[in-house]
């Protein structure tokens, strides 16, 4: 047999002939993580519509294909859930958040008296981005969140401040990986050990916190006690 002539030769020329194509429509665009790239880029949602071609000619429709995510930058397409992850300042304005409202939280709980503990909660705070923050500025926050009978209902570990916690951890927990779930806690572990042991009304939040982080209860009591080793 010639060469090309047999099966294996066909198959080539098919495909040169008949083939597929898929017009692309734009449903919108925004700026998201890039799976491909590792970081933000802009992006464009888009439907597709497929027909079969012959000799390059579109000429039958073959249905609908997408949406899909096509990165600008690498033109890779990604499913629609390529979305749901945080872009990199979306993630640090989130994590920022988190710290800030445990901060709060556990300052709530009782060491908003102690300027240790304030201390403490500051230096976390201007680590996790809020540049200014100052133990002066906290305490004001805490006294405030005391006042709001709307948003912290019957004192400090109530239902207000777990509301807070949850609304500020759930949506980052997901993002997270273990050890930075940890980190979490063990920073507001250090500001409510700033002035002494833990208070009930302090574990009940950290309590709390951990089951945000969606960290397991047995692993939340560890972590709260190696906390309290010297290091």
């Amino acid at each position: 047999m010639l060469p090309g002539r047999g099966h294996n030769g066909r198959a080539p020329r098919l495909a040169r002939i008949l083939g597929t194509r898929t017009a692309w429509t734009p449903l919108g665009d925004g700026e998201f993580f890039c799976p491909n790239c590792g970081g933000d880029r802009n992006y464009q949602r888009l439907s597709g519509r497929r027909r079969f071609t012959l000799l390059g000619v579109p000429v039958l429709p073959r249905g609908e294909t997408g949406p899909v995510v096509e990165c600008a930058s690498c033109r890779r397409h990604f499913g629609p859930d390529a979305l749901d992850h945080p872009t990199t300042t979306r993630f640090s304005a989130m994590l920022r958040d988190a710290v800030h409202t445990v901060a709060l939280a556990v300052l709530a709980a009782g060491g908003a008296s102690s300027r240790s503990a304030l201390e403490t909660a500051a230096v976390a705070v201007r680590a996790a981005g809020f540049g200014d923050c100052t133990e002066d500025q906290l305490a004001a926050l805490v006294e405030a969140l005391a006042q709001d009978t709307g948003r912290v209902l019957g004192g400090p570990g109530g239902a207000g401040l777990a509301i807070e916690l949850h609304e500020a951890l759930d949506p980052l927990a997901p993002h997270l990986a273990p050890v930075g779930r940890e980190s979490i806690l063990l920073e507001g572990a250090r500001i409510a050990l700033a002035d002494g042991p833990y208070t009930p009304a302090e574990r009940e939040v950290l309590a709390t916190v951990g089951t945000a982080l969606t960290l397991p209860a047995d692993d939340v009591t560890r972590l709260l006690e190696a906390a309290r080793m010297p290091s």
